[in-house]
């Protein structure tokens, strides 16, 4: 993981193509904006990880339902 300071109203870009700029602090909050092509999708981490297990658990009831059919 590459840790990095930053200040308010200061950034950082990824890729070329994804900024992330912090926009206020407020004791251990920080509000982050984040600037990228509309076809990346961009998630808290809470959120991304319950798309994946959702995801999970999809393609195992559909490879239940696969070998109930075959039986």
């Amino acid at each position: 993981m590459l840790a990095l300071s930053r200040k308010k109203d200061e950034s950082l870009v990824i890729d070329n193509c994804i900024e992330v700029t912090i926009l206020d602090i407020r004791g251990d909050q920080v509000k982050v904006g984040i600037n990228a092509p509309k076809e990346i999708p961009i998630y808290r981490k809470e959120v991304y990880l319950q798309i994946q297990e959702a995801n999970k658990q999809a393609m195992e009831n559909d490879a239940a339902e696969a070998l109930k059919k075959m039986m």
